[in-house]
């Protein structure tokens, strides 16, 4: 935790915390949930971007994939670092510097010409945009009094969850109707809002840069080693066909010794850059477990919908962005009632309700066939909206009352870092299992076609007609058979979706209720 939540730690220790925050407060909270958004939406906002951007600064489709796994990459490395981070430097000049360098990042890419000036405005954005996340649950622990903190937590959540699923319509919607550029240009007046909301609305704090001297160097180069590793890993194996290739297995070890550093960091040093110890509660290990999931359904359903409707119902960026967002009205609606729902209900029901409602959306997606459109997912996106900010808000309380208040900086950066971990499995386990599936399913429909068969030579022949030949009527019939497994495949994966959250569904039973009438307070 900063030094300024420490300092707030005593003096709330000293006179009770007054019952309602002041607005200067009010706009701190704003400002980390402004960052958060601004943070998860870059994750997204280049997909629909994608092909446009590869053109144009000539990267392959290959390399086109690093302008996302980059970002990934930098962000899932310093999330678990801001705690660290925000002790070293104070809460207000570590946001301040992040805020400005992200702005100034994000330009680096609006302007780029080539892959590599790209990569390093996107590995940039990544840093210092990772950074913004978990400071935001941090800004309501420490800012708002208890009883208002539930109304803080609704609006971090309802702008974490609307990041990811606002990036593909925006991203879609520039691309389509001004330039690509203007997706890494929308941050910089958004950037200068931020920076004044923090000016405002956080106290300055004294830096402690002699952390720096006993800072815990190993979990730090640990830490970056072993989750970027694993990130890269996960995100390029399917591409690179596994441990096939000599850079994967490189890059496994480089993880695996980079995570063998951070756990002797925990042992070696007197204040361990993240406290791993924290996974060892049963409440927060659960939280975190659970985390990694929705960051599966999260990512993974926003990756997968938009590629199943450009290539079954030749959707372009706009109208897939478009249905992705549909899982964000929920989000708006249930606002104003979230925090009235975090003070009274039980967090093992609302959890409950939230995974199940999940659950039940991956399930419906299910039943898809090659005649599936946009609308076909509309009631699945409802579903997944309103069981996704359940279950979010929820976790991010539990996750909250589950460690003291000096422990919740550090607590924030593993919750938020399984989330986005999850997301980087689910995309990995979608590539591999597409990989898998579309071939196994090909060959099964293939095995039902005897070529014998009278009917199957009637319709190769009625179709030759129409088609001007035998020749063009078999590259239909594989045309044909390969829409056909790509369909099973994208039902096999969003099966594999619910089952997941399933699985980890008897975890809510390690979760501690709340008293009822109380919000979450940071012990």
């Amino acid at each position: 935790m900063s030094a300024a939540a420490a300092d707030a730690g005593r003096v709330t220790a000293a006179q009770p915390a007054p019952e309602r925050a002041d607005a200067a407060a009010w706009m701190a909270v704003a400002a980390g949930s402004l960052g958060a958004m601004m943070a998860t939406l870059d994750i997204s906002i280049v997909n629909s971007a994608l092909p446009t951007i590869q053109g144009e600064i000539g990267a392959s489709g290959t390399e086109g994939t690093w302008i996302a796994t980059s970002y990934l990459v930098a962000e899932i490395v310093i999330i678990p670092l801001a705690a660290w981070l925000e002790r070293v430097l104070g809460l207000r000049t570590f946001l301040l510097i992040a805020a400005t360098l992200f702005t100034g990042f994000s330009m680096v890419c609006g302007i780029a010409t080539n892959l590599t000036v790209m990569i390093i405005g996107r590995v940039g954005q990544g840093f210092t945009g990772g950074a913004l996340i978990p400071t935001a649950m941090t800004i309501i622990a420490t800012r708002l009094p208890r009883s208002q903190q539930p109304i803080g937590t609704a609006l971090f959540g309802v702008t974490a969850i609307l990041g990811p699923v606002l990036g593909p319509l925006i991203g879609g919607w520039l691309t389509e109707n001004v330039s690509w550029h203007y997706a890494f240009f929308l941050n910089l007046p958004v950037g200068m809002v931020l920076v004044t909301l923090l000016l405002v609305g956080l106290p300055h704090r004294k830096s402690h840069l002699s952390e720096l001297l006993r800072a815990d160097w190993l979990g730090i180069a640990g830490l970056a080693l072993g989750l970027g590793g694993l990130t890269v890993v996960l995100e390029e194996g399917q591409r690179e066909q596994w441990f096939q290739s000599r850079e994967i297995i490189e890059l496994s070890i480089v993880a695996a010794v980079g995570f063998v550093l951070l756990f002797a960091g925990q042992f070696v040093s007197e204040r361990p850059v993240i406290r791993l110890k924290l996974l060892l509660d049963r409440q927060f290990g659960s939280v975190v477990l659970m985390g990694i999931v929705l960051g599966m359904v999260l990512y993974g359903t926003a990756f997968v919908i938009p590629q199943f409707l450009a290539s079954i119902a030749n959707y372009n960026a706009l109208q897939s962005g478009q249905i992705v967002l549909v899982s964000g009205i929920p989000s708006l609606l249930l606002m104003p009632f979230t925090p009235f729902l975090i003070k009274r209900v039980d967090i093992r029901i609302a959890v409950t309700c939230g995974m199940l409602i999940m659950a039940a959306s991956c399930w419906v997606d299910t039943a898809l066939n090659a005649n599936a459109t946009g609308g076909d997912f509309i009631e699945s996106q409802l579903l997944r909206g309103v069981g996704s900010i359940l279950t979010f808000l929820f976790l991010n309380q539990a996750a909250i009352a589950a460690v003291s208040r000096e422990e919740a900086g550090d607590a924030a950066g593993l919750f938020n870092a399984a989330r986005n971990l999850g997301g980087s499995l689910a995309l990995a386990g979608i590539a591999t299992v597409q990989d898998q599936r579309v071939w196994l399913h090909s060959r099964r429909i293939e095995e039902t076609l005897n070529a014998n068969s009278q009917r199957v030579q009637e319709y190769i022949s009625s179709l030759g007609d129409a088609l001007g030949g035998p020749a063009a009527a078999l590259r239909s019939l594989a045309g044909t058979i390969e829409r056909d497994a790509l369909v099973m495949t994208y039902n096999d994966i969003f099966w594999l979706l619910a089952m997941g959250i399933l699985i980890v569904l008897p975890l809510v039973l390690f979760l501690r209720p709340l008293p009822q009438g109380q919000s979450v307070s940071m012990h």
